[in-house]
Parts: C-alpha cells; sequence; structure tokens
C-alpha cells in the first residue's frame, strides 16, 4: 500500500485543476533504475489504466496507481508534499530505503 499526505493531496488536487484535468486522472508512481542511488522516483497524472500490469490504492479520497513491479519497492510508502524555502516540492518517505541521495530523488534497497 501507498499512501498520500494532506498536503500532497492539495498539491495534487492545484496541479490536476491548474492543468484542466478532469476526475479521471490520477497519480501514477513508479521507480525506475536510475539516480545515484540506483533507484529513482517517478511521479505522474494519467488516466489510463491496465490492470494486468496496474494496482490501484485508495488513500486520503486519492487513486493512486502503481505498476506490479513497482510496489514492492514502494510498500509502506508516504507521498508527501513540502511547501518550505528548503526542498519544496514532492517527497517519497520510504520506510524500505536503506539509502537515499541527498536530493531525495534516488534511493536504494
Amino acid at each position: 500500500m501507498i499512501q498520500i499526505s494532506d498536503s500532497a493531496k492539495e498539491r495534487v488536487q492545484s496541479i490536476l485543476t491548474s492543468e484542466g484535468k478532469g476526475a479521471d486522472y490520477f497519480v501514477r508512481v513508479a521507480v525506475k533504475s536510475g539516480g545515484c542511488s540506483g533507484l529513482a522516483y517517478e511521479l505522474e497524472f494519467d488516466n489510463e489504466l491496465d490492470t494486468s500490469k496496474d494496482d490501484v490504492f485508495e488513500d486520503n479520497g486519492m487513486k493512486l496507481v502503481v505498476d506490479k513491479r513497482s510496489v514492492l519497492y514502494l510498500f509502506g510508502t508516504i507521498l508527501d508534499f513540502s511547501g518550505g524555502l528548503n526542498g519544496k516540492g514532492f517527497e517519497f518517505r520510504n520506510p524500505n530505503a536503506t539509502r537515499t541521495c541527498s536530493c531525495g530523488e534516488s534511493f536504494s534497497i
């Protein structure tokens, strides 16, 4: 399961509204090879679901979709958003990560 914080939910809704994306859009989270720690997070908005390849989670009133390969890396992760001066943006609080890079965009297990 992956969760989304209140602040991340608010930011997602704001972005979807500003981009004119309707209620059929959801948050897609994935893990790809790359980054300075070996694995990198990928976050995007999508409206196409492939039930043979995707797992769907509902949290805090939002639909979060993760491809089946990435679920193992993201289990228990919370998607958060920080609006502060230092490090504004989405961040992943991943209990599975044994090491992260200083920017927080890549990790290793």
